[in-house]
């Protein structure tokens, strides 16, 4: 049976005082023959177990040692051979009495009955003590490594003794109750007669000589106040003292020199790698791959001639036909790996098709024939922002995250200068007079218009008032002024080549205007609001015309293109959910909503001579012709 389990049960509890039982009447014989010699012994045939029963057990002496103690020493060897017994069952009280004394506890027991002495508590758990044990102490010890006294001592006084040991290099030995034990230096608590910092500062007259021969020492204590700097000036406690001597902290002068040429020549190299990398960008790295099977017709001509074998005059002037709304897409132009941010097409005629897109490239591609790509201009090292051509179409801007503007030739691909703002370009336009074709602006994120010089590639005008990176750049008024817009939600008017603003227009209720084109008949500029409504300002006094407002779609803060019908009947733009949405220009009812492109319609243009075709251009990567 399981001692554990069954630990105080009835069933152990009945055998092991049949045990206990057993062992006390041993004893009792034992104890019975050993008196023998003193009474008389009773007859043989007596029944000695009444006497044995009815015998009472003394609770202090359950396992029999004062009666073995009380023994005479003629049963010595009588009494070792008791004590040599082994007992292996433990001694349980049978009486309900003794329970208040036990110490054995069920394991359904909340409480004791007897106090245990801290002492026995204490002892080995098993065994016997550990002569080599380092705890000693025992009863004494109230910490792991020994005993520790609390001791009561003021704040003042711990402060006084921790001044007096900075300042005079001794203090009282806290360890010991006597006036004359010190720690630190003895000598000089000897001549002090161990006077604190307190004492030493209102104590005896040795002690105050101490203090004033320590302040005789300190500088400029008999300073004018009213002097600030020099000879004489009062300095106070910053004075220091006469035979204190301070090191410098810090670097000496040498390393500071060693640091600064260091400096210098890291600056000298970096400055160099800039310029060579400028350079590199500038120059060297730009090229441009030819798709088709020949540069050249059987006559000679390259794909710049305006081809005449199609049925539209391509010749003749832009609106003489009256456009209609276009229904169904006829052709995709694929080539671009990422999102197209800008796309043009060639001046006048329309016959080729300039797309630049997030994968640093620009495309020129075929338009009335097969739809293919003619070339591709390599140059960029970050994502094309914008485009534009002159007025003859022979040569292009390119403007990219790199800060880099690229002037290309159309026709061969050459770069043939690059300029370096220094910054993100994020519009471009070329000077709309023929005569000024060597001169284009550029709208920068630092807030500022840029002015170049093609011909001697130096910035001639710099235009500073926006308060935000500026997006657009319209010319009106027959290319005497331009209009910019910008993050500030503003719109201001400049008079070319003077950089000051001649209109300022702002409204709390205005929002940025991201892209803005100007009507065929010159008259009027529509602005993309980001509040997803196109606005409508007259060119020549800048005055809104609140009578005109198209609404009905979503561009969802991107930039997206506004276009007009070749004849002007029409304006259309793309949204942010790939919709190019058309509105009659006269009533501002929306016409038409086609769904163009799965992701938006950042760019779309109207084929000049065309009554009823247009491109469209997504951040999907692909281009549309819709007719």
């Amino acid at each position: 049976m399981n001692s554990l389990q069954a630990y105080g049960s009835d069933s152990e509890v009945e055998d092991e005082s049949n045990i206990a039982s057993s062992s006390r009447t041993t004893s009792t014989n034992q104890q019975q023959a050993s008196t023998t010699s003193k009474r008389p012994r009773k007859d043989d045939g007596e029944d000695t177990s009444d006497e044995e029963e009815n015998e009472k057990v003394d609770r202090d002496d359950l396992f029999g040692i004062k009666s073995i103690g009380a023994n005479s020493a003629s049963n010595h060897d009588q009494v070792a051979a008791e004590k040599a017994l082994l007992r292996t069952a433990p001694q349980v009280p049978t009486d309900p009495e003794q329970e208040s004394n036990s110490l054995i506890l069920r394991h359904t027991d909340t409480e004791m009955h007897v106090n245990v002495p801290y002492k026995d508590m204490i002892r080995q758990m098993q065994g016997p003590e550990n002569p080599f044990s380092q705890r000693k102490m025992n009863a004494q010890q109230n910490t792991l490594n020994g005993h520790i006294e609390t001791a009561m001592m003021t704040d003042f006084d711990f402060r006084n003794q921790q001044r007096t040991f900075e300042t005079m290099g001794y203090a009282r030995n806290p360890n010991q109750y006597s006036d004359s034990a010190y720690v630190g230096d003895q000598q000089r608590a000897l001549d002090l007669a161990g006077s604190s910092a307190v004492e030493l500062r209102n104590g005896p007259n040795g002690s105050r000589q101490l203090t004033k021969e320590i302040r005789k020492k300190r500088k400029g204590v008999n300073g004018d106040s009213s002097v600030v700097e020099g000879e004489g000036a009062y300095v106070g406690p910053w004075g220091g003292w006469e035979e204190e001597s301070v090191e410098k902290v810090g670097p000496s002068e040498e390393e500071i020199k060693r640091v600064e040429a260091l400096d210098v020549t890291r600056k000298r190299e970096e400055a160099e790698a800039l310029r060579k990398r400028q350079d590199e960008e500038a120059r060297g790295t730009e090229k441009s791959i030819f798709h088709g099977k020949s540069m050249y017709d059987y006559q000679g001509r390259t794909y710049m001639h305006v081809p005449t074998d199609v049925d539209t005059n391509l010749h003749g002037e832009a609106g003489e036909n009256e456009s209609f709304l276009p229904k169904a897409c006829i052709h995709t132009f694929t080539g671009h790996t990422k999102a197209i941010s800008a796309m043009r097409l060639f001046p006048r005629s329309g016959h080729l098709l300039l797309s630049s897109s997030m994968d640093t490239k620009i495309k020129l591609w075929d338009v009335y024939h097969e739809g293919n790509c003619l070339r591709t201009y390599m140059g960029h090292s970050k994502a094309v922002k914008d485009v534009t051509f002159s007025n003859d179409g022979r040569r292009f801007l390119s403007a990219g995250y790199d800060r880099q503007i690229k002037l290309w030739d159309t026709e061969t691909g050459e770069c043939l200068q690059a300029f370096s703002p220094g910054k993100m370009p994020n519009v471009i336009k070329f000077h709309p007079d023929d005569d000024k074709q060597h001169i284009f602006l550029a709208g920068m994120s630092d807030k500022k218009i840029i002015q170049y010089d093609i011909n001697s590639g130096e910035l001639t005008q710099e235009y500073d008032s926006h308060l935000g990176p500026v997006n657009t750049i319209t010319f009106v008024d027959e290319n005497r002024r331009f209009v910019t817009t910008s993050d500030d939600k503003s719109m201001r008017a400049w008079d070319f080549d003077i950089p000051v603003v001649i209109k300022y227009i702002s409204d709390p209720l205005m929002h940025s205007m991201p892209a803005v084109t100007v009507h065929p008949n010159r008259k009027w500029i529509a602005c993309q609001s980001l509040d997803s409504q196109i606005v409508v300002y007259a060119s020549e006094s800048f005055r809104q015309n609140r009578k005109k407002a198209f609404k009905g779609h979503n561009v969802s803060g991107y930039a997206c293109q506004v276009g007009f019908s070749p004849d002007g009947r029409y304006i259309s733009s793309g949204d942010g959910s790939g919709n190019l949405v058309i509105w009659d220009w006269k009533s501002g009812r929306l016409l038409k909503r086609l769904r163009a492109h799965k992701e938006v319609v950042i760019g779309h243009e109207w084929l000049p001579h065309e009554t009823s075709k247009l491109i469209t251009a997504s951040w999907d990567g692909t281009m549309k012709l819709w007719d």
